[in-house]
């Protein structure tokens, strides 16, 4: 599960081509690319602050 395949990734395409225009189609993988990234940012920043939490010693914390 989770895996697409190349007809599945073309039915996409078709789809977003049809609902969206060709002339969105570059604003909107903009906005994708720019929303994963984010995410990916975000994600990173929990985790190194999941990663200094637990590293630091119990009698530091107040």
């Amino acid at each position: 599960m989770g895996n697409l395949g190349l007809t599945e990734m073309l039915l996409i395409g078709i789809l977003l081509l049809i609902f969206f225009g060709p002339s969105k189609l570059p604003e909107l993988g903009k906005a994708l690319g720019k929303g994963i990234q984010e995410f990916k940012k975000a994600s990173r920043e929990i985790t190194d602050s999941v990663k200094e939490d637990v590293g630091s010693n119990p009698s530091e914390k107040k």
